[in-house]
């Protein structure tokens, strides 16, 4: 065999050896760690938490990425880790914000903004939240009316009256029409929290005001909604 072949069986060797070397140090080496899993790195954006009463938004990533909050931040103290366990709690409204409950823990208008704000309803509540301009009562008695605009107008905001006096979802003070009574006005509930003859005129004064009755109804809102109104009623 001349000195070039051998030369050649012999790199070969030396090749096949550090392969099979490689392999064995490979083989007995503690197998690599994997990396942690990222847990909750994508808390997407804003999601809608709540439809009814009203809809209610609720931004995961603006509190934990924007924020810097952690999820024992809010879980279980103030929420438990089951979405609806708020609203099944029966005490989800503003009122138990304002308390510093809930949302209102933080949002006290010192370590957020608060939650009474006129300012600050529409960022959880939606850009597209409309008042309806004339609410019309027809329980316990017809026709009652509330002018949303000119109380806007007059500088009251939505606190001014929700969600202590007025739940924020029309019909809810006719569900109970055993309390919405005038008597309780002049006690100082419902509207008779101003119309108390000193911030606004008495509420038992003054009544055409805002009892129009059904030919009132008919005479501004037109009898074909009066009678929309009024199959409305039969339903319930």
């Amino acid at each position: 065999m001349n000195a070039k072949v051998k030369g050649s069986a012999l790199l070969g060797a030396l090749l096949a050896a550090g392969v099979f070397c490689t392999a064995e140090i490979r083989a007995t080496e503690p197998a690599a760690t994997p990396a942690p899993a990222q847990q909750f790195e994508d808390y997407g954006d804003t999601k809608v938490i709540a439809v009814e009463p009203i809809r209610q938004m609720f931004s995961h990533k603006s509190h934990v990425v924007t924020a810097g909050l952690s999820c024992d931040s809010c879980h279980p103290d103030l929420f438990a880790r089951k979405r609806g366990t708020a609203k099944a709690n029966g005490d989800y409204n503003m009122a138990s914000l304002e308390e510093g409950k809930y949302c209102g823990a933080c949002h006290d208008g010192t370590s957020a903004f608060n939650t009474t704000g006129p300012e600050t309803c529409k960022v959880c509540h939606g850009s597209d939240m409309k008042q309806p301009e004339t609410i019309v009562f027809n329980i316990p008695v017809k026709s009652v009316i509330f002018e949303h605009k000119e109380h806007v107008e007059m500088g009251l905001d939505c606190a001014s009256c929700h969600d202590r006096e007025f739940e924020m979802r029309v019909g809810a003070a006719e569900e109970h029409p055993e309390k919405f009574t005038m008597e309780a006005l002049y006690a100082g509930k419902y509207c008779g929290v101003c119309h108390n003859g000193t911030d606004a005129f008495a509420s038992n004064t003054r009544c055409t005001t805002c009892h129009i009755g059904v030919k009132g109804f008919e005479r501004r809102f037109g009898a074909a909604k009066n009678a929309e109104q009024s199959h409305t009623d039969q339903k319930h």
